[in-house]
């Protein structure tokens, strides 16, 4: 077990011939450090980082360059914006401090007002790439981005680069609602994930995993009923309001950086356009 990106990382693996327990236990320790370095390199959460240079010079002129890493995964990010119809967007940034669902729990929405004014801000048409150079920019004052609903599966899929490139061959890495399973178990059984009634107690469902990865986006973990109505921190970017049209999704897909980077779009636009 370890933590890193505000959630818990669980990691389990088969010895091999030529790996014992002390040495799987390394690589492990290994593939914490990488998921604690795209941490690092993608955080919000401190005032010199490279998203952090981004935001503040928002609509100042300047675009900011940053590592291939965070200008790939940003590019990435708009793509998904493209095929998703903008549902899955990372200018959400510049709602944040309206809904409070993390350690800053607040069982109140906010004022209806407060949405509309922040609303122009939640444009992935705001981000502006320059390959060549490496640079984002973001054309108007207050227009934020954040990574948070992309970098965890990209960090699971560079753990798992790690535990291949030493070797094992039979191991699931987890971060959150993110997991992806290498190989099947020695006796030849596939590795099974539960799938959270988001209703009620236990798993509703059992996903057999084989070299693929899978991602759970919910209603139920971050959020908070009042007078009846559910509020959570998955927010549809066209409303600025939590989405409505599912109460879970989990997708199975062959990266975990592709099926993090869609599970929320999927959620938002419910089972058919999804």
């Amino acid at each position: 077990d370890g933590k890193a990106m505000g959630t818990k990382l669980t990691f389990a693996a088969y010895t091999t011939p030529t790996l014992d327990e002390t040495k799987v236990k390394k690589t492990i320790d290994a593939a914490i450090a990488e998921i604690v370095r795209i941490e690092n390199l993608m955080t919000t959460w401190r005032e010199d980082a490279e998203l952090s240079r981004v935001n503040a010079a928002a609509g100042k002129g300047t675009p900011v360059k940053v590592s291939p890493e965070t200008f790939d995964v940003v590019k990435e990010s708009i793509h998904a914006s493209e095929i998703s119809e903008g549902t899955f967007d990372i200018t959400f940034e510049g709602l944040h401090g309206l809904w409070k669902f993390d350690q800053d729990l607040d069982p109140h929405p906010p004022a209806e007002a407060a949405v509309k004014a922040k609303l122009p801000l939640v444009s992935y048409k705001h981000i502006k790439l320059d390959a060549a150079n490496k640079t984002i920019y973001l054309d108007a004052p207050g227009v934020k981005i954040s990574l948070g609903g992309i970098a965890k599966g990209y960090a699971v899929d560079k753990a798992v680069k790690v535990l291949d490139d030493a070797g094992l061959t039979s191991f699931f890495v987890q971060a959150g609602g993110d997991l992806f399973a290498r190989g099947k178990k020695p006796d030849g059984q596939e590795w099974q994930s539960g799938i959270r009634d988001p209703r009620g107690p236990g798993y509703f469902a059992v996903l057999p995993l084989s070299d693929r990865a899978f991602s759970t986006a919910g209603d139920y973990e971050r959020g908070y009923v009042l007078d009846g109505k559910r509020y959570h921190h998955i927010i549809d970017p066209r409303t600025g309001y939590p989405a409505t049209a599912c109460r879970s999704v989990t997708i199975w897909a062959p990266s975990a950086f592709l099926a993090d980077e869609i599970d929320d779009a999927v959620f938002i636009l419910g089972p058919k356009e999804g």
